[in-house]
């Protein structure tokens, strides 16, 4: 986890300051919610959203199509034992979380809830 968070924090320093040539990519803000890491130190997936959402599946098959050239700033100085691949992958988070605040608003969920601490 550790060497996940390190690689997050990198990963979006340098996608900040980073000089991309697809246009889509320098107007793009990004937010990298997370990197999770193989237990081999080999793969990372980049989990990136967006501001606003806006194009994330292109932006994200963008970022892809940059990984050898982000590859090299992300890990210069870190010391790990494998360089990992990168990939990019949307950050559907937020809308599953959406979904879950949605789903726990509808009346018949919240009526059991008021049953159950009635009943509790």
């Amino acid at each position: 986890m550790r060497v996940g968070e390190v690689l997050r924090q990198r990963l979006s320093d340098v996608l900040h300051r980073f000089d991309f040539e697809p246009k889509a990519l320098k107007r793009a803000t990004l937010t990298v919610t997370e990197v999770r890491i193989s237990p081999d130190l080999r793969r990372a997936t980049a989990f990136v959203m967006p501001l606003g959402g806006d194009n994330a599946a292109a932006i994200v098959t963008l970022l892809n199509q940059e990984v050898p050239r982000l590859k090299k700033p992300v890990l210069s100085g870190l010391h790990l034992k494998y360089a990992p691949d990168f990939s990019f992958r949307v950050d559907d988070s937020f809308d599953r979380a959406a979904e879950m605040d949605d789903l726990l608003a509808q009346n018949d969920v919240q009526r059991d809830l008021s049953q159950n601490e009635k009943d509790g």
